[in-house]
């Protein structure tokens, strides 16, 4: 159960830099390659699955133009009820 506690809270981490990387793809471009970007894609790979999969069951809401993902608030969420049920 430890190595599980571990790495749920470690993929919360990652859903933290998820989101800091959308943030910042908003403002300004992406590196296109090195090792940044190797690291980027590996953090995107890991986790839009599981948002797409929120996504899927409750799209983004439209705000004027804008639409807004509650995907990474709802993850939040159920990880952080399964990490206080288990851990």
């Amino acid at each position: 159960m430890h190595i599980i506690c571990i790495l749920l809270t470690l993929y919360m981490l990652v859903l933290i830099a998820s989101v800091v990387i959308s943030w910042v793809a908003a403002v300004r471009p992406l590196p296109y390659s090195g090792p940044v970007r190797q690291v980027i894609d590996f953090i995107l790979a890991i986790t839009n699955p599981v948002f797409r999969l929120v996504r899927g069951v409750l799209p983004p809401l439209p705000l004027g133009g804008l639409g807004i993902d509650l995907s990474p608030i709802i993850v939040f969420i159920v990880l952080g009820v399964v990490l206080g049920v288990i851990c």
